[in-house]
């Protein structure tokens, strides 16, 4: 298991238990064992399904069994994965494990709806870093589980010159230099991007030694007319469209030609999946 999941979980164990499960231990036999099993309520993809195994590992005592894998399309009332042992333990972890599986199966439903939405254009579905602290990775994950790209993990791993970079550079020339100055330290290998917000900055900065040119909150017809020429003056760079996403304007997004759509709302407003844990006591 990896070492930021086992963290993660662990913390929400502690949060969530405290000092004990009170209500557990009044009303549930040490020993008494359990079965049950983590249901659909609607359509979904599912997601988190190691973070899950993972909050089980932890309090021992319960084996957790996925029946699907991350990725996997569900109906209404299939069955997600088994959990069977100490019913304690279960109870313990209940909440938990949902709250996991039911928000992280909710970004890679969303992030599924968004990539049918373009499929047959060349337009790929990426997130953003617009994600809930400390749960990145796992979100990321989830994203990648519905068919989604992962954009940049952080401030660390690639580069993107914003607005708010721009503003504080001061001018073009002085922009250009910067960049210059970026791929000589960091190599030809290193990912910079930078975002225009008018046609103006996005024919000039097209001529910057750049990776990839990110359109911002421009009209479609305005990116339609745009990349043809972005392509004639930089082949090879990827152009990236963002702002105003929404499952209603994706596909008209896509249509313009643009290679990336950047989708904050993978991450920061995906609604949860209704999913149960129904428990039974086993056949004897």
């Amino acid at each position: 298991m990896k070492p930021h999941i086992r963290d993660i979980v662990r913390r929400a164990l502690e949060e969530d238990l405290g000092t004990g499960d009170v209500t557990s231990l009044y009303t549930v036999p040490p020993k008494r064992k359990a079965v049950g099993i983590f249901l659909a309520k609607q359509p979904a993809v599912v997601a988190g399904l190691d973070v899950v195994a993972e909050v089980f590992r932890q309090l021992h005592g319960a084996k957790f069994v996925p029946v699907v894998k991350d990725g996997a399309k569900v109906k209404p009332r299939a069955a997600i994965a088994e959990i069977a042992g100490n019913a304690r333990s279960i109870l313990a972890g209940e909440r938990v494990a949902l709250n996991f599986l039911q928000r992280l199966s909710g970004t890679a439903t969303l992030t599924r709806q968004f990539v049918d939405k373009v499929r047959g254009t060349r337009a790929q579905i990426l997130d953003t870093r617009k994600t809930t602290p400390g749960l990145r990775l796992l979100q990321k994950a989830a994203v990648c589980a519905g068919g989604g790209t992962n954009h940049r993990m952080g401030l660390y791993d690639a580069a993107m010159i914003k607005d708010n970079h721009v503003e504080a550079v001061g001018d073009e020339e002085a922009l250009r230099e910067a960049v210059l100055a970026m791929r000589a330290e960091k190599g030809p290998n290193f990912r910079i991007e930078i975002e225009a917000q008018n046609e103006d900055q996005a024919l000039a900065f097209a001529q910057f030694d750049i990776d990839v040119l990110m359109l911002d909150n421009m009209a479609g017809p305005v990116m339609k007319k745009l990349v043809p020429f972005l392509r004639k003056l930089n082949p090879s760079m990827v152009i990236e469209a963002s702002g105003g996403v929404s499952l209603k304007t994706v596909r008209a997004i896509a249509e313009t030609g643009v290679d990336w759509i950047s989708v904050g709302a993978l991450t920061h407003s995906a609604p949860a999946v209704d999913i149960s844990l129904e428990l039974h006591l086993p056949r004897k």
